[in-house]
């Protein structure tokens, strides 16, 4: 029996044949499936049919972020390997949900959420972007059912963005992660999954694409469970009409959605798979059950009910022991499910996984905070300033301390509103009224406007709550990782220990690995072009940028080919920098240097006149090699920055009165870290970044300390000099290496070429060959998970192989995997077409820095 929804009207205009329609819905599947309820209660088939949607879709509106309880809220990210379909996938969410009128298309150039020209033009995500909309919409919802706010953020997927991916994932409280069905788990998913992991953040999975010729839900399960090391909860299973993928079966309601072109879903009872198809009604039955099992072997409270209800378990407990299962992100399991975007096929069940599974920020654990150098709980630091007394000027008990805290994970140059700077709160709430202390410059901002963010379109409101997100105009300094707080009363320059230095924990910048160098004509041209290198590198800290005072020389440096061509292009036409207004030079790849051994302590005092002012400061840096052991003996308050860690070190005595002490430690240690990462930005050998070391500055008040003469000036550039000189002094002993940026591949090309593919990458690349493998081979995971306990239902062709026409000199396909220099891997893939005749696939990862010896050392030198 199928049930479909009423026609076609406006849910505004006729609001009661909206709900009749609704009901004649779910009545109709209730009745066709009346056997299913009594077997399992309201909560199975029939309460699916409550949360069903017609099949006709209609307009609604998104409401703005209230006040509400933040357990309606859900912040998601979307993340995957580029060309998996995430801005697709996006898109038909946002259509789904009424948000939108029209479907975008990424190759029309008219999605949402890829709006830069940029974006458009190329076909991909670029910056991520932040959109909100409620699902389930509120026009199908019974009575005293509430919708949900979903704040979605769509990430690029190309490797050379992937910091882009990194400052958005800690503000996220669940992610969607996009496989193509055909490529299966690539080597950016992994990547980005794992990064998902440190922040430890519960993920679903959504296998795309499997309309494709040569899509495998089959083998997109085994490669999560080889490569994402989870187990794959299966919670829908293809729905194939002979080799034609019509659908999805939900197997925790067991019942079958098919969709129309424009998205609409016809729900279709398990009486109705059964006459169609027993055999698909059987393998239902077996993936259910196959998942009650799995739940029940991890949850004690589904071991009860199995053990007294067998397969009838109840969909809420299933749906209920799914979710308690991933809530802490650990991504042991991960639910999957199954569609195809372009198609309009398993968006709305998708949409209805990630309000039933992924957690709201109320069920997020508890922020965690650095303040004074330690790491610990925002609550328990709460409470024990509230007990002190006297606690600044505000020692009244029911008053709290702080009233808001926010971090800013993102900074935008808008042509229209100028530096936006986007913030998720985590405590409290931001008004645009309220003066918010920056922990990082230590010093007060003011926002002009707070902004609710819908892709490139905003609207202003009043205030953002606790777990939303949204933007700010106005902060002159913000940068991408800073911590805002507010405080109570008005402005005031008395913030007190430890509030002053509270700081969320802010994503690392990976190093670059490739620079451009740029020489302007002329003294304006320059000035404009460092003007807006400030800018583009303040919107992307992963862009970095400096300046040869001799010869005036500019060097651009990024992740990558298309990171800098992306950052040019950017220049030229949002900075309105003329492209003939300097030499713009080749892309090239960025070597950096390291200490071979211990040096120091080089101690340095700086006395000069600076800013017209005479002053004098000293300090001590010492540096070690990083090596694999330190990692763990590394103090807490090690700064990690552009691969070095770096430890400021002011010995005070414990009954230090900082009222006499002439300075305050925490300013003046955020001046000395300033110093070490200018110390370390060239190094003597090439002039190239300093990685992989361990610097300690270490500032004695008793000897580095001259009073009013030590500024803020003279203490940064005691530590530039003393860092500086330091590796000076190590490269006069021969203790300074050159690092080389390596780069992960993935190498598909046909067998009968194989032998010549990899000759290449290691004979005439300088690269390993790690593994080579048939894609079709079973995989072996090391990730301690049986392979043999994970439920894979079959494919179409692996028991009807007449369904596909058979193919006639099929080319057998080897994987190549291995690493290289990223200098010989940045323009292969033109060189693979010669060797393979263009049959081939390249896919490219960052790796390592590593160390270069050898005739290669000497080439590179000889190179210069």
């Amino acid at each position: 029996m199928l049930a479909t929804a009423p026609a076609r009207g406006c849910c505004h205009g006729q609001p009661r044949l909206l709900m009749f329609g609704i009901v004649r819905l779910s009545t109709a599947i209730a009745a066709n499936a009346r056997v299913s309820c009594r077997r399992r209660g309201p909560s199975g088939f029939a309460a699916y049919a409550s949360r069903s949607y017609p099949s006709t879709r209609r307009y609604f509106s998104t409401e703005l972020p209230q006040d509400a309880n933040t357990s309606t809220i859900r912040n998601i990210g979307i993340i995957a390997h580029v060309d998996a379909g995430k801005t697709t996938t996006t898109e038909r969410m946002l259509y789904q949900s009424g948000l939108t009128r029209h479907l975008g298309n990424v190759d029309h150039g008219n999605t949402t959420t890829d709006f830069l020209p940029m974006e458009r033009e190329r076909g991909i995500t670029i910056q991520s972007a932040a959109i909100t909309f409620n699902w389930p919409p509120k026009a199908t919802l019974p009575l005293g059912q509430e919708t949900k706010t979903i704040n979605l953020i769509d990430t690029p997927g190309h490797q050379d963005f992937r910091y882009e991916v990194d400052r958005c994932l800690p503000i996220l409280d669940g992610a969607v992660c996009i496989l193509d069905a055909v490529k299966g788990v690539e080597t950016h998913t992994e990547r980005v999954w794992n990064s998902a992991g440190i922040s430890k953040i519960p993920r679903l999975i959504y296998v795309n694409k499997l309309d494709r010729d040569g899509a495998s839900f089959k083998r997109s399960v085994q490669e999560i469970a080889t490569r994402l090391k989870t187990y794959p909860l299966v919670c829908q299973i293809p729905w194939w009409h002979k080799d034609v993928f019509v659908g999805v079966i939900d197997i925790i309601n067991e019942v079958g959605m098919k969709f129309a072109a424009t998205g609409g879903m016809t729900v279709v009872g398990e009486a109705a798979i059964a006459r169609e198809s027993p055999e698909l009604r059987a393998e239902v039955a077996k993936a259910r059950l196959h998942l009650i099992e799995t739940l029940a072997e991890n949850d004690n409270a589904m071991m009860d009910e199995f053990i007294t209800l067998e397969k009838d378990v109840p969909t809420s407990s299933i749906k209920r022991s799914i979710r308690n299962l991933i809530m802490d992100g650990s991504a042991t399991f991960s639910p999957v499910f199954a569609g195809s975007s372009l198609r309009n096929i398993g968006v709305q069940p998708l949409l209805d996984g990630i309000v039933d599974y992924l957690p709201s920020p109320s069920d997020r654990p508890e922020l965690e905070v650095t303040a004074a150098s330690k790491l610990q709980p925002f609550s328990q630091l709460l409470e024990k300033e509230v007990v002190k007394k006297g606690h600044g000027s505000h020692s009244h008990s029911h008053q709290p301390p702080i009233l808001a805290v926010a971090h800013v994970f993102k900074v935008v140059d808008d042509p229209r509103r100028g530096m936006l700077s986007f913030v998720r709160v985590y405590h409290g709430a931001l008004s645009r009224s309220s003066h918010m202390w920056n922990s990082h410059i230590l010093a007060f901002e003011k926002p002009l406007n707070i902004l609710h963010v819908s892709a490139n379109d905003y609207q202003d409101i009043q205030h953002l709550s606790t777990g939303q997100i949204g933007a700010m105009t106005g902060l002159k300094s913000a940068r991408t990782g800073d911590t805002l707080i507010t405080f109570p009363g008005h402005h005031t320059q008395n913030v007190a220990e430890p509030f002053r230095s509270i700081q969320i924990k802010a994503p690392q910048i990976p190093p670059a690995v490739a620079f451009i160098a740029i020489e302007p004509y002329t003294r304006t041209s320059a000035e404009k072009l460092e003007e807006a290198l400030k800018k583009l590198s303040r919107e992307d800290p992963s862009i970095r940028w400096n300046k040869d005072e001799k010869s005036g020389q500019l060097i651009l440096s990024g992740m990558g080919l298309l990171h800098l061509d992306i950052a040019q292009d950017r220049l030229k036409n949002h900075y309105k920098i003329e492209k003939d207004s300097a030499i713009w030079g080749d892309i090239e790849v960025e070597y950096s240097e390291c200490p071979l051994a211990p040096a120091g302590p080089h101690r340095v005092e700086y006395e000069r006149v600076l800013r017209d002012k005479a002053g004098k400061a000293a300090c001590t840096a010492s540096v070690e090699p990083l090596g694999e052991h330190n990692h763990e003996t590394l103090l807490e308050s090690c700064t990690l920055r552009d691969g070095n860690y770096i430890h400021i070190t002011i010995p005070l005595p414990e009954d230090t009165n900082f009222k006499n002490l002439g300075f305050d430690p925490e300013v003046v240690r955020q001046q000395l870290l300033n110093g070490a990462i200018a110390g370390l930005a060239r190094g003597p050998r090439r002039s190239s970044p300093i990685r992989r070391a361990i610097v300690t500055i270490t500032f004695d008040p008793t000897t580095d300390f001259f009073g009013a003469s030590s500024t803020s000036g003279h203490i940064t550039n005691a530590a530039v000099n003393a860092v500086k000189g330091l590796f000076k002094e190590a490269n006069a002993n021969g203790q300074i290496g050159i690092l080389e940026p390596f780069s992960n591949f993935e190498i598909s090309c046909p067998e009968d070429t194989g032998n010549a593919v990899q000759h290449d990458v290691v004979s005439a690349r300088g690269g390993q060959v790690l593994e080579v493998h048939k894609p079709d081979e079973d995989l072996f995971s090391d990730s301690g998970i049986d392979l043999a306990k994970v439920y894979m239902p079959p494919d179409p062709y692996d028991s009807v192989q007449s369904l596909r026409d058979p193919k006639k000199n099929t080319v057998r396909m080897l994987k190549i995997v291995g690493k290289a220099p990223l200098k010989e891997m940045m323009k292969y893939d033109s060189q693979l077409r010669s060797i393979t005749n263009g049959r081939h696939q390249l896919q490219l990862d960052p790796g390592s820095f590593e160390l270069v010896t050898g005739p290669r050392e000497k080439a590179i030198e000889n190179a210069r």
